[in-house]
């Protein structure tokens, strides 16, 4: 055993100096390491924003691929509204038999319709897409004085539904409705279906840094729009500091709805825009 005089530990001296050596050597190693982690944290905070506004817009996008046509209107470019419709079909021009009601009645001559024969059965459509009794036919939305479906110039309640008989070789769906002479004929021969339950017409809405989603129900009094869009509904995203929502209508082409927003966090923007094919059949 050494005499403890030999027994000797780490001086004050050498122990500063290691932790000044560490010190310098951490510090070199943080300026080699800040500029990927900040790269890394900035790269994460644009990916949630991105992936954030990405689904808004493909959410916006589906719902206005369903809407009624003519139905979109802008305020501006910091909203739009449409009316929503969860199904569509193709309505019997002619009786079958004169005067049978199967047919859907134009003619000023005719009766006001109270039913019609869909072609297609009903129940084979999914269950969303069913028409059910509270629904709203719309006919010829044109958007105008007198084809409004705003103004309810053009639309009738849904009283029922009877399904066609399941022997039917060309079955055809029996929709009776609230009395009504519709103003124009589809071209086509078409009706569109909206919603019950008060979710008539969506409106996307850029307020105070948030994107708004509300939801309201036709005017039973058929009320002129509001001055403004309403934002009381659900934020779909916050921290928008631009919004950009144009609507195209065309002329002899389908009418375009452009979407644009540009967020920001920390510093970090992204700017995504989408354009939404209206489609010029109603």
């Amino acid at each position: 055993m050494k005499p403890l005089h030999f027994q000797r530990g780490f001086t004050l001296v050498e122990l500063i100096i290691v932790m000044v050596i560490m010190g310098i050597i951490g510090g070199m190693v943080a300026i080699f390491i800040k500029s990927p982690m900040d790269a890394y944290f900035a790269s994460a905070r644009r990916s949630a924003m991105t992936d954030v506004a990405d689904t808004t817009l493909r959410r916006m996008s589906r719902e206005l691929r369903t809407a009624l046509p003519n139905s979109v209107r802008p305020y501006g470019n910091q909203c739009i509204e449409f009316i929503a419709t969860k199904t569509g079909g193709r309505y019997r021009e002619n009786d079958i038999v004169s005067g049978d009601g199967t047919g859907m009645a134009f003619a000023a001559s005719l009766a006001p319709a109270v039913s019609f024969n869909m072609f297609g059965d009903n129940s084979s459509l999914p269950l969303s897409q069913q028409i059910a009794r509270g629904d709203v036919i719309v006919v010829y939305n044109t958007g105008q004085t007198g084809a409004d479906a705003y103004q309810q110039d053009n639309t009738a309640t849904v009283a029922g539904v009877t399904l066609p008989s399941p022997t039917a070789s060309s079955p055809e769906t029996t929709i009776t409705i609230t009395q009504k002479r519709f103003p124009l004929e589809s071209p086509t021969k078409r009706f569109q279906v909206i919603p019950g339950a008060g979710q008539s017409i969506v409106a996307y809405v850029c307020h105070d840094g948030n994107l708004h989603r509300s939801v309201r129900a036709l005017d039973p009094l058929g009320a002129l729009p509001a001055a403004s869009c309403p934002y009381d509904g659900p934020i779909l995203v916050s921290q928008v500091i631009a919004c950009n929502f144009n609507y195209d209508v065309g002329r002899n082409t389908n009418a375009f709805v452009s979407l644009q927003f540009r967020l920001n966090s920390n510093g970090e923007t992204v700017t995504l825009q989408n354009e939404v094919n209206m489609g010029i059949t109603p």
